[in-house]
């Protein structure tokens, strides 16, 4: 496999090809997955959770995903590497371009932040500074609070159709990729639709330019529950290459996800 770059997922986006994407926090599991050909990495704060057992994503902080970041890194010759940009860690421009100067020079190749229109100037300073972007829309788990717990977001008219205005807005200020997390798939594919950067899904229907799982859903061994949104590969094949191999092989032919992933 040739290395993946935002440049690679923009041309599978416009040739109509479907980007495979997981969380991965180790050098070991992300060498798997690299070997078995996923397009991109994310080192998610999804680590508080799934690693660290918190409730949330909300203690981790940027020395955490520095060094998971690291440690990703060891493990990948060709996959795109995203690390995210934990809670408060972004919230003045200049706490944004230092954060995110020490993710990427822990071997990040793009930082994830969540959060709408609000981010433009943000966004916008950290790609004059040669940071590559991943905006976040949807459920952004850095906001449980504000929502209420884990809730599928834009069902109501109105918020849908801002989101779409936060889509357009993101990518105007110069974000490359766009995560969206449990929306309706008929929003998840206006959204795909409206802007020209790939869309990567999680719980936002078989739309979008892209699928992302967290990898302990993926080969479920989730110690709480199990998504709506995911399906346990590893149940299917017994060897955790083949898992990723065959998520990648349904995502790309359209089979994931299915009905039963997705919100209406």
């Amino acid at each position: 496999m040739a290395k993946i770059t935002t440049s690679t997922l923009q041309k599978m986006k416009t040739q109509g090809q479907k980007i495979s994407t997981i969380t991965a926090y180790d050098a070991s599991f992300a060498k798997l997955f690299d070997q078995a050909g996923i397009h991109a990495i994310l080192i998610g704060d999804s680590l508080g959770m799934v690693l660290q057992g918190q409730d949330d994503t909300l203690p981790v902080d940027i020395e955490h995903m520095a060094y998971h970041t690291q440690c990703v890194k060891r493990g990948v010759e060709d996959t795109l590497i995203i690390a995210d940009m934990p809670f408060m860690s972004y919230a003045s421009k200049e706490q944004a371009f230092t954060n995110a100067a020490k993710l990427m020079q822990a071997g990040a190749s793009m930082v994830k932040i969540e959060g709408g229109q609000w981010l433009m100037d943000t966004i916008q300073g950290l790609v004059e500074r040669g940071i590559p972007v991943c905006a976040h829309l949807g459920l952004t788990p850095q906001s449980v609070n504000v929502f209420g717990g884990f809730k599928v977001q834009g069902r109501d008219n109105d918020k849908a159709l801002a989101m779409i205005e936060d889509a357009k807005a993101l990518e105007a200020a110069g974000a490359q990729l766009l995560v969206l997390e449990c929306i309706p798939s008929e929003l998840g594919k206006a959204i795909s639709e409206a802007v020209t950067i790939p869309t990567i899904g999680i719980g936002a229907g078989k739309d979008t330019d892209g699928q992302i799982l967290v990898m302990h859903d993926a080969l479920g061994i989730s110690c709480s529950y199990m998504p709506k949104f995911s399906r346990n590969f590893l149940i299917d094949t017994g060897d955790i290459k083949k898992a990723i191999e065959l998520y990648i092989k349904e995502v790309s032919n359209g089979n994931f996800p299915g009905t039963e992933h997705i919100f209406k």
